[in-house]
């Protein structure tokens, strides 16, 4: 684990080394709470140091009497076994003369000979810096280090390092590397390294054994009455309100103040809260089953009796402690509150307890499928709306039947089982229809519709749409006007009509009358047909714009959507680091995406990493051909199999890549021209003898013509700097496989330079360039040649115009250089990125 956040402290204690060396008295107190980082600060501190000796505090119920001293004593090669205290002290006083460093560890365990040795070596030590840490967590108002350190203090050559936990942004670092839900790591540790550092080397089964060792040895230190009220602290939350803790307990002031001084509860203004939740889940964890339920039932009692009107607070405590009615009344009423504030994660789960307490009521069932269609949670929408049909057939109601049935082909879509979804959405019509026109049935017409344009269909979609719209507007169902106006304008595009006033529209209805899912569903749709036709331009300020909207109304279904989206159009325009670290947060994010939404994101991080020539591409291609030929859909059938023929291309299989190109082709015929293109210029590459279908779109109808020029310049111009490369290697002339082959070096596509190398030597090139692979390598912030000549001249301070035209590149792919750059120095500014060009 990196040693982050510290470069201040490590070079104070540089600075207090060289002063004590210089004969200055230098006695250093290192402070922070447990696991902050206390001795990986000294261990890098005396790295490489000669002469360094080390004494440690046991913490032991009863500590070992002058044990540090002991330490450095056997080090130092002294034998002490006769002397007594004084001698011991001016014996080692006089050793330490010849030692730089002198390190005593977790001095709050010292016992009260140590203490005064240290105070001792405090006002006497010369030529050797002592440093010292502990915890200041845990420390009680009349503990005797807390009255040494104070006398220490006052000393002349004492200094003080306070270490705090890590910021927010270093532990997304620490999580980006590894592939751990940032913000979540955050939560539990709260920036405690020693916590970060254990969750993330073993994040896959709850807290890491050493882990809740460490919190729960602290807490056996407690007296039994203190021990009892931490347990019930834990059952209460991260925060605790102290009236709370002692109505339900009967803990006195005391008892709380034991809690506060074991460093496992901390002040929180007029409350208390754990000081990390890592530490309440631990001793959460700890509390034996059968004190579990009495505990929860005692502070639901005292909420109840304290006239709290926390229902979320309420029906957790009620469902611990077995109150089914209790559960189920105050989940229903948190549900509701939670759904109002569009906080739908939050209501999904309130619902699913409900549920627990009462599994045969369909209106539960429905709300709750509603819920986590919000949240991208489909496996549970497809149980909740089954079971909700069920229930809905048995008491006869034909509605809430072909509703419930409407639902489940909608978890079907997105569980990538389209074969099922057709038949369900087939059924719930034939359910509704001899009903009578109905909301219900204007969503099922809807929802058809849907399905025909996602396969193609789109004179059968604008129908179903229309019909839609005229049961739903008399009705006043926006939200039906909305969704059945977006499924209307997609069908548009595809037939070649306008299309972008039709989503505004539906876009502005959803936002005007609180439809957050269609809102969500619109902005997806409008952004991703941006990115689709190259409008990459037009796209960008949508994006910003829809993913505020989506993560801030909780709708995670468009919001994971939109990420995908974003990926594509991020490696499209030679953004391959921001795409991946895109790919990455959808693909580990702690609740997983559904089926269909995680096809994007695997198809782009297995075909950048294809490109770069590393490990990890064919389990994501698989997983995403296996998605979208069970979705059915063409144009993700398209993106899967493209991506299995550019991977296997580049690995010089062209025969396997001609079959995957040929599967993509065979469900293109009704794509739109960027689709169709995209198809005809690999069966091209790959050698296929199949035509062409249909119109394509510019750059790749240039291409086909055999213009790989003015191929490549229309790449260029839409800022697709591998795309043009592509099609200047497909001229297969010497000046323009060179060109490609300087972007592939470029962009770090190491298969793709390796297919261009080749070309030249069959072209019987001289001089065929080397490639950056080992500089790159080398370099501290992995810059490719060309990144390091972009940040050399922004750190001159010329503009990407200026830059594009001293290195004879265009404007766009010094954009993409710059973004990259940024990326790899981890740093936001030109500015920031200047300062590190040393």
């Amino acid at each position: 684990m990196r040693l982050l956040e510290r470069e201040s402290a490590l070079a104070s204690l540089t600075e207090y080394a060289r002063a004590a060396h210089a004969g200055e008295a230098r006695l250093v107190l290192v402070g922070g709470e447990a696991g902050v980082g206390k001795t990986a600060l000294v261990e890098a501190f005396t790295e490489g140091r000669p002469n360094v000796v080390w004494g440690l505090c046991d913490g032991l119920f009863t500590p070992r009497p002058l044990g540090p001293l002991f330490d450095i004593a056997d080090q130092l090669g002294l034998d002490l076994r006769s002397a007594d205290r004084d001698e011991l002290f001016a014996v080692t006083l006089r050793a330490l003369r010849d030692v730089d460093v002198l390190v005593v560890e977790d001095l709050h365990w010292a016992d009260e000979a140590t203490v005064d040795w240290i105070r001792y070596l405090g006002r006497r030590l010369r030529g050797t810096v002592a440093v010292l840490t502990y915890r200041d967590d845990g420390l009680s108002r009349g503990d005797p280090l807390r009255l040494a350190l104070g006398d220490l203090g006052t000393q002349r050559g004492t200094r003080r390092i306070g270490l705090a936990p890590l910021s927010e942004p270093a532990v997304r670092a620490l999580a980006r590397e590894r592939g751990v839900d940032p913000a979540e790591l955050y939560r539990l540790t709260g920036g405690n390294p020693y916590f970060v550092t254990e969750l993330v080397r073993d994040s896959t089964a709850g807290i890491p054994a050493s882990a809740a060792d460490a919190v729960l040895a602290r807490a056996a230190r407690l007296r039994p009455d203190a021990r009892a009220v931490l347990d019930t602290a834990a059952l209460i939350g991260t925060r605790v309100d102290p009236r709370l803790l002692a109505e339900a307990t009967g803990a006195t002031p005391e008892a709380l103040d034991d809690l506060v001084a074991s460093g496992l509860l901390t002040g929180d203004g007029a409350g208390l809260r754990f000081r990390h939740e890592l530490a309440r889940l631990a001793v959460e964890q700890a509390v034996p089953p059968h004190r579990t339920a009495p505990a929860h039932a005692a502070v639901l009692a005292a909420l109840q009796r304290l006239g709290s009107g926390d229902d979320a607070s309420l029906a957790h405590h009620a469902e611990a402690a077995g109150d089914r009615a209790a559960a189920l009344h105050h989940a229903v009423r948190a549900a509701r509150a939670a759904a109002g504030l569009r906080s739908h994660r939050e209501a999904a789960a309130q619902y699913h307890r409900a549920v627990r307490a009462d599994g045969n009521d369909p209106e539960l069932l429905d709300a709750l499928a509603f819920e986590l269609s919000m949240i991208d949670a489909w496996a549970g929408v497809a149980e909740a709306a089954e079971r909700g049909r069920v229930l809905w057939r048995a008491a006869g109601n034909g509605l809430r039947e072909g509703n419930a049935l409407r639902m489940r082909s909608a978890a079907g879509v997105s569980l990538c089982r389209g074969e099922e979804a057709l038949a369900d959405a087939e059924a719930a019509i034939a359910v509704l229809e001899p009903l009578g026109p109905s909301g219900e049935l204007a969503l099922a017409y809807g929802h058809l519709a849907k399905h025909h344009m996602l396969a193609d269909r789109y004179a059968e979609a604008t129908e179903l749409a229309g019909r839609a719209q005229a049961i739903a507007a008399p009705l006043g169902r926006f939200d039906l006007v909305s969704d059945t106006l977006n499924t209307e304008s997609v069908a548009r595009l595809m037939l070649g009509e306008e299309w972008i006033p039709l989503m505004r529209r539906a876009l502005d209805v959803a936002i005007e009358h609180g439809h957050d899912e269609k809102a969500g569903r619109a902005y997806t749709n409008l952004y991703g047909l941006l990115c689709r036709a190259r409008r990459y331009a037009e796209a960008e300020p949508v994006y910003h714009e829809a993913i505020a909207y989506c993560d801030e109304h909780d709708v995670d279904t468009y919001g994971t959507c939109l990420r995908g989206e974003r990926a594509s159009a991020l490696a499209r325009t030679g953004h391959w680091d921001e795409a991946m670290a895109l790919c990455r947060q959808v693909l580990t994010r702690v609740e997983e995406a559904s089926p269909i939404n995680r096809i994007y994101p695997l198809y782009v991080h297995a075909t950048i990493r294809a490109r770069r020539d590393e490990d990890g591409v064919w389990a994501a291609l698989d997983e995403a051909a296996e998605s979208a030929d069970g979705a059915g859909e063409p144009q993700w059938i398209i993106k899967a199999r493209l991506g299995r023929a550019e991977a296997r291309w580049l690995a010089g299989k062209h025969s396997d890549a001609r079959t995957e190109a040929e599967l993509a082709d065979d469900v293109c015929a009704r794509a739109d021209g960027w689709l169709r293109g995209w198809v005809a210029t690999w069966l091209r590459r790959t050698g296929s003898d199949r035509p062409a279908r249909g119109e394509l779109a510019e750059p790749f109808a240039l291409e086909w013509a055999g213009d790989h020029a003015g191929a490549a310049a229309a790449w260029d111009a839409l800022g697709c700097p591998y795309d043009a490369a592509l099609a200047r290697l497909g001229a297969g002339d010497e000046p323009g496989v060179r060109r490609a082959l300087a972007a592939f070096d470029d962009l770090g596509a190491t298969a793709a330079a390796r297919v261009a190398r080749q070309r030249l030597r069959d072209l019987g090139a001289r001089s065929i360039p080397a490639g950056p692979r080992t500089a790159t390598r080398a370099h501290p912030h992995g810059l490719t040649r060309r990144e390091q000549q972009v940040l050399d001249l922004v750190a001159e301070g010329l503009t990407n115009a200026e830059i594009a035209a001293r290195l004879v590149l265009s404007v766009k792919t010094v954009d993409h250089h710059v973004s990259a750059v940024l990326a790899k120095l981890g740093v936001a500014t030109r500015a920031e990125a200047a300062r590190k060009t040393g």
